[in-house]
C-alpha cells in the first residue's frame, strides 16, 4: 500500500507474494524445490545478481563484508533476505530488505536495498535493537532518486515487524513541510515446498508484470493530477550507506 497526501492524494493497493528466503539455505532449496532455481532459470528463481553489487558471487559474502565495514560482527549468523523471486526469469524489486542475525538468533542488523526503474540500487544499512517483538524505529536521509514525483531532500522513517508468522514493513518519507508518502507490506507466513510453490505461481505467474506496470500506470495517474516531475540526479557513488545508532 502506498498512500500520497500531498500535493495532490493518491492512494494504490496490491496483492503481491514475498519470498524470504535463509542465503545459505539457496543450493538445498535448488535441489529439493521443484519448479525453484538458484542461478538458472524456473519457474521461481532466485539469482544472486539480481541483488545486491549485481554480481555472480554469493550474495551471503557481499552483505557479511558490508557488515564488516560498519562494524557488525554477526558471527556468521543467518541472513535472511525478504525479496520477490524471478518469475519466469523476470524480477524486480523496488525494495528487498535483509534481517541479518547474530548466532544466537538476534536480529543484528537491517539492510534495506532501493532499486529503481533507472537500473540504480542503493542500500541503507542499521544496526538495530528489538523491542516487544518490534525493531525500534529508524531513520535516514534519502540518498537516490526512486520517484520522478518526490523530490531528494526526503527522510525515511522505518518501523519493521520482523518475520514469525507474520512481517511488516512500514516506510513513512517526509521533507521539511511534513509527511509526504506512507509505504507499508504486510504478509503472513506460508512454509516453502512444491506444492506451495506451484499454487502461489499459478495464483501470481505475471506478478512482476504487475509490480513494474503497476510503477509506470500510477505514474501516469500523477501526471494526469498534476503533481509536478523532479530533476533526476546522479545515483550516488557509494553503493551502501551506515546508519549509525
Amino acid at each position: 500500500m502506498h498512500r500520497r497526501v500531498r500535493p495532490r492524494k493518491h492512494k494504490l493497493a496490491y496483492r503481491v507474494f514475498s519470498m524470504l528466503i535463509d542465503l545459505d539455505e539457496l543450493p538445498v532449496l535448488d535441489r529439493t524445490i521443484t519448479g525453484f532455481g538458484y542461478n538458472r532459470f524456473s519457474a521461481l528463481a532466485f539469482y544472486d545478481r539480481d541483488h545486491g553489487p549485481s554480481q555472480d558471487a554469493p550474495l551471503k559474502s557481499w552483505v557479511e563484508s558490508e557488515l564488516q565495514k560498519a562494524g557488525i560482527d554477526t558471527q556468521g549468523g543467518p541472513i535472511r533476505l525478504l525479496c520477490y523471486p524471478r518469475i519466469l526469469g523476470y524480477a524486480f524489486n523496488p525494495l528487498s530488505v535483509y534481517f541479518c542475525y547474530h548466532r544466537d538468533g538476534r536480529l543484528a542488523a537491517i539492510l534495506h536495498q532501493v532499486t529503481n526503474t533507472f537500473h540504480h540500487r542503493h542500500s541503507y544499512l542499521f544496526p538495530v535493537n528489538v523491542t516487544n517483538g518490534e525493531v525500534d524505529a529508524h531513520s535516514c536521509a534519502k540518498e537516490m532518486y526512486v520517484s520522478p514525483f518526490i523530490d531528494m531532500g526526503m527522510t525515511y522513517d522505518f518501523r519493521i515487524k520482523p518475520p514469525s508468522d507474520e512481517v511488516a514493513i512500514s516506510i513513512h518519507e517526509s521533507d521539511t513541510q511534513g509527511a509526504l508518502l506512507f509505504a507499508s507490506f504486510a504478509g503472513r507466513k506460508q512454509p516453502l515446498s512444491t506444492s506451495g510453490l506451484w499454487q502461489i505461481f499459478f495464483r501470481y505467474p505475471l506478478m512482476t508484470v504487475k509490480v513494474v506496470g503497476g510503477i509506470h500506470w500510477e505514474a501516469l495517474r500523477l501526471w494526469i493530477k498534476g503533481v509536478p516531475l523532479v530533476h533526476r540526479p546522479k545515483p550516488p557513488l557509494e553503493p551502501v550507506t551506515v546508519i549509525r545508532s
